[in-house]
């Protein structure tokens, strides 16, 4: 018996570090890491120890005869990895040995502890937390614009993705950290300048993601009920910046724009059945959103054709097994159903071929039951309504066509905004960095998608963090950091002089107790407290009621 990788891998490598004969590829060291889709196990070399099952973040590893149902699929999945060892060649003569840090730590052992503030309290900012913590004597500070910890892993992971939420209590073990100390609540750029944060630290590493979305930049895109998917996301997950009014769901056909992993999971929440939703985290506006929703259809465009699908393929798999939910592929435009047809084995396209194909008739309303169409080769052009949408006009190979909808969601991909006080690229929406290095801002770093643009999944953040890390580390030992103008106390002070409200760890505990006691009473893992006042309220032992 061995062991394999299913759905919800975070690619964080956590389990190569720990696997003893190292066959779980492709690892940090080789080339095609970060450009796979997940990691996997090799049954060859497999020796069922199970110390990758243990150390996984996210729960993705299990006994290949534990596997039931969708799960079983990831056999094959990780053995097709291995199937033809080209990538053993591609690897090199150590593909089956250890290999060397990329970003190795070194420093003096009589080196004095640096501080270091790391901004953002997400996957990238906790990675780089985490890397100091754990291979120098840094004294580190986490700071956070919301009064609540977890960035992405809280605000961006769906709901009925409880495993890949996992990775949120390994974060959650540094928060009381003997070298950490909390600031939840306190913008840089707000409440405090940049400048003044880098006075009270060695260095500073900004984590800050890319938390805005792109445009499309066509008529009607402001419409009420067009939305960027983030506001969708942040809606189901109780982001306190998101009301509970943002979304409406009165009408039985919703136009998605994009078809990767955030398309999906948008999807996914219209289309499920509310009772399986009802044992998650999701926000309780939402639920209860969705328990009156009138939408049946979920339509996703794709600007290209099915081989440019960009969802991974385990989330495209456990799509088609959603229980009461119809998947069928739009077969207006014929090349469609030829790249289907033509796609090889292994390719995304491929994973769709045995979906019917409809030639749907757009002017009729919804079947019975509840679906999501995929439709290939169509881009939209305008959103058409007067108060709100009421359709979506689409390119199609015959001329434009009218999909009738009352809800519009653009899942085309994240972008960040300027970070006061740092250099900005407007093209690519990151910060300018040499190796996670902020150009022309000595102490100041960068982490994330504010360094590299919003690609990969929250593994991918671990590797960026090492790299960061490293190069912070590297300027320590020249002697090129600043040394901080004030004591360390001096920041915490700093911080409750500027911000109305600042949560400490104690503070970010009290709000986690009280959010699982709030889950126990209703039969659920926890109910997120959905507004500021109500997080705030919570840290200090309060219960300021908000709606479930």
């Amino acid at each position: 018996m061995t062991y394999a990788i299913t759905q919800t891998c975070c690619s964080d490598a956590t389990c190569v570090a720990v696997c003893p004969v190292n066959c779980i590829h492709p690892t940090p060291e080789e080339p095609a890491f970060g450009s796979t889709e997940m990691l996997y196990v090799d049954p060859a070399t497999c020796i069922d120890c199970g110390a990758c099952a243990d150390a996984c973040p996210v729960d993705a590893i299990f006994p290949v005869d534990s596997l039931l149902g969708a799960q079983k699929e990831f056999i094959g999945i990780n053995a097709a990895y291995y199937a033809d060892r080209a990538q053993v060649q591609a690897a090199g003569p150590n593909f089956h040995a250890w290999g060397e840090p990329s970003f190795p730590r070194s420093l003096p052992s009589d080196f004095a502890p640096i501080r270091v503030a790391v901004v953002g309290t997400g996957p990238a900012g906790m990675y780089a937390a985490e890397d100091l913590l754990l291979h120098t004597n840094a004294e580190v500070t986490l700071i956070d614009r919301l009064p609540v910890a977890g960035g992405l892993v809280r605000y961006g992971v769906a709901p009925d993705h409880p495993a890949t939420k996992g990775v949120g209590e390994t974060f959650a073990r540094l928060h009381s950290h003997p070298r950490v100390r909390m600031h939840l609540g306190v913008e840089v750029g707000k409440d405090l300048t940049a400048e003044e944060l880098a006075a009270h630290h060695d260095a500073v590493i900004y984590a800050v993601g890319a938390s805005s979305s792109r445009r499309l930049g066509i008529p009607g895109e402001d419409l009420p009920g067009s939305l960027p998917a983030t506001s969708f996301v942040s809606w189901y997950n109780a982001h306190p910046e998101v009301p509970p009014e943002t979304v409406g769901l009165s009408a039985e056909r919703v136009v998605v724009t994009g078809n990767g992993n955030v398309a999906l999971d948008v999807a996914r929440i219209l289309v499920t059945d509310p009772d399986a939703l009802a044992g998650t985290d999701i926000a309780g506006h939402a639920l209860a959103a969705l328990r009156d929703s009138e939408v049946r259809e979920v339509v996703l465009l794709g600007r290209r054709g099915p081989g440019d699908l960009a969802c991974t393929g385990s989330e495209l798999l456990a799509l088609g097994h959603l229980p009461g939910v119809e998947l069928v592929v739009d077969d207006g435009d014929p090349r469609t159903g030829a790249e289907i047809d033509e796609a090889a084995a292994g390719e995304k396209a491929a994973l769709i071929r045995e979906l019917p194909r409809e030639m749907v008739d757009w002017a009729q309303p919804p079947p019975p039951g509840r679906r999501i169409v995929f439709r290939f080769h169509s881009a939209p052009v305008e959103v058409l309504g007067n108060d709100g949408v009421e359709a979506v006009r689409v390119t199609h190979a015959a001329g434009d066509r009218e999909i009738p909808a009352g809800l519009f969601l653009r899942a085309i991909g994240y972008r960040g905004l300027p970070v006061p006080g740092l250099p900005f690229d407007e093209a690519t929406g990151t910060v300018p960095h040499e190796g996670g290095r902020v150009v022309g801002v000595t102490g100041s770093y960068v982490v994330g998608w504010i360094k590299r643009g919003p690609s990969g999944g929250i593994g991918a953040n671990r590797t960026c963090a090492a790299e960061t890390v490293g190069t912070l580390l590297a300027d320590a030992v020249a002697g090129a950091l600043p040394s901080p103008a004030y004591p360390a106390r001096a920041f915490g002070r700093l911080a409750r002089s500027r911000a109305r409200q600042v949560v400490d760890a104690r503070g970010l505990a009290a709000i986690d107790r009280a959010e699982k006691a709030r889950g126990r009473e209703h039969g659920r893992p926890r109910v997120k407290f959905d507004t500021v006042a109500a997080l705030i309220a919570a840290s200090k032992g309060s219960r300021l009621r908000s709606p479930r």
